[in-house]
């Protein structure tokens, strides 16, 4: 092993003086994301020295290889693997798609003890990991005529290179890539007594995790943040921007409401919370209609549940979403997706107030960037969920969809988002498609599975949990 360390890229090489930091990750990122046809025929000691080589381009992604080779923190999850549906093609392919939804995992069980401080949203430039996996919100955006969303510069050579790569793969089976490794957590577990008896309160709550990659993240926040000043503006209709004076921690959180006008309180009309029906706000733009399509075709949402209606939260540093249960005007389920910095969502069926802003309850889960939790069953009706303060910036847009009889009197449905249907990939076609890429794990690979997965036994505690993605198995809190 030592000998094939000293076969790695010396630090002071001269060719890599000549590019920065940034630049040397790019390739890495991208050189890994191939390695496994860039390998093909190789022996172990050549394939061992050629991904070295790729690793030591960037610390970054070498201390992410050296974990997953090592055991801890490993994101290729196995067959085996009870807490979490993945569907992988290949670790290598993993740790790329990792590499560029990093949200500060560490520890042993997986996250930090403390949400990560992130200061600014991700780097201005596509990597090119990101544009050679499928880049399906930006050809569909363009077909959208969406003007407003943020575009990458990207130098010409390397644009000629990732167009080459990209032309040996048809858009489906770029997207069936990306799909298979999404990861689905959907057997979280807390109980708590609710009259007198013993009851999951996260009972069908669902995390997905790496369903954008890091250039559409960035994508959908520049977007957001062009609508945050169109508001300010004044070019957006009245109700659709909102941004409350902050008189105190926790209050200020500026919002943004497409689809239907939400009250969130009685207002000085007299209007009880809910959806304002004779109140205009803008409908929902074509990049999120993108996204919608997306969480549809890609099993995160059912097609009986298209959402109508979204709203978006920006967030500064101690912005807070108190204790509620989203009102029934929308049906479920919902989905909320999340951006900028990881933090915690509370759940519990009595939740307190520790300090303004701060909240305790009975179960926290981490929501990585670029995850989409989906909220269902007693997890939405039951248990109650806040957002404690945020430690830094963070933006998240929450998608729902209206109860017929509670929609605006001008609603009219979406041409585009009707008759929306999951991505059925083991019919022929997509089976016909994948079939060079498969053949290899085909003996491995499984299907998508929408059952959860039922855990162990649970064990009694009476500390506050916080839930893990790839961690260890869901614990449980039974109140007295």
């Amino acid at each position: 092993m030592d000998s094939m360390t000293d076969l790695r890229c010396p630090a002071d090489d001269p060719f890599l003086l000549r590019y920065q930091a940034s630049e040397l990750r790019i390739a890495s990122e991208f050189l890994t994301t191939w390695l496994p046809f860039l390998s093909k025929g190789l022996c172990h000691h050549c394939i061992q020295v050629l991904s070295d080589r790729v690793h030591s381009l960037s610390p970054e992604v070498d201390n992410t290889a050296e974990a997953s080779n090592s055991g801890e923190n490993s994101v290729a999850l196995t067959e085996n693997d009870e807490n979490c549906d993945t569907h992988s093609l290949g670790s290598w392919k993993d740790e790329a798609e990792m590499s560029s939804l990093s949200s500060g995992k560490d520890g042993a069980n997986g996250w930090s003890d403390h949400p990560p401080v992130a200061n600014s949203a991700p780097a201005a430039r596509m990597s090119w990991a990101d544009m050679a996996q499928e880049d399906e919100l930006a050809a569909e955006e363009d077909s959208d005529g969406s003007k407003l969303s943020g575009h990458v510069n990207v130098p010409t050579e390397e644009m000629g290179v990732v167009e080459r790569m990209k032309t040996k793969l048809s858009r489906d089976q770029r997207e069936y890539i990306r799909f298979m490794n999404v990861k689905r957590k959907k057997d979280f577990i807390c109980l708590e007594r609710v009259n007198g008896k013993p009851v999951n309160i996260l009972q069908g709550l669902e995390l997905h995790t790496g369903v954008f990659s890091a250039a559409e993240q960035k994508r959908i926040v520049d977007f957001i943040y062009d609508l945050q000043e169109m508001g300010q503006r004044g070019e957006l209709k009245e109700r659709t921007y909102s941004a409350p004076r902050k008189w105190m921690r926790g209050k200020g959180r500026q919002t943004l409401q497409f689809g239907c006008c939400y009250n969130y309180a009685t207002d000085k009309n007299g209007n009880p919370p809910g959806i304002l029906q004779n109140e205009v706000v803008d409908p929902v733009p074509p990049l999120f209609k993108v996204i919608i399509r997306r969480l549809v075709r890609w099993h995160v949402l059912p097609p009986s549940c298209v959402p109508d209606s979204c709203i978006v939260n920006i967030y500064e540093e101690g912005d807070c979403i108190p204790p509620h249960i989203d009102n029934h005007d929308f049906v479920r389920p919902f989905c909320t997706i999340s951006f900028l910095s990881e933090c915690n969502i509370v759940f519990g069926m009595d939740l307190k107030a520790v300090s303004p802003g701060d909240f305790s309850g009975s179960f926290a889960i981490p929501l990585p960037v670029g995850s989409v939790l989906v909220l269902n069953g007693n997890g939405a009706d039951l248990a109650k969920h806040c957002v404690p303060a945020v430690p830094t910036k963070r933006v998240s847009i929450t998608f729902r969809r209206m109860d017929e009889s509670k929609r605006p009197i001008y609603y009219a449905p979406e041409p585009d988002l009707q008759g929306l249907e999951p991505l059925h990939y083991e019919d022929g076609t997509s089976r016909n498609s994948t079939s060079q890429w498969q053949s290899s794990r085909q003996t491995t690979r499984r299907g998508f599975k929408s059952e959860t997965r039922r855990g162990e036994e649970p064990r009694n505690s009476s500390k506050i949990h916080r839930g893990s993605v790839v961690g260890s198995r869901a614990r449980v809190n039974i109140g007295n």
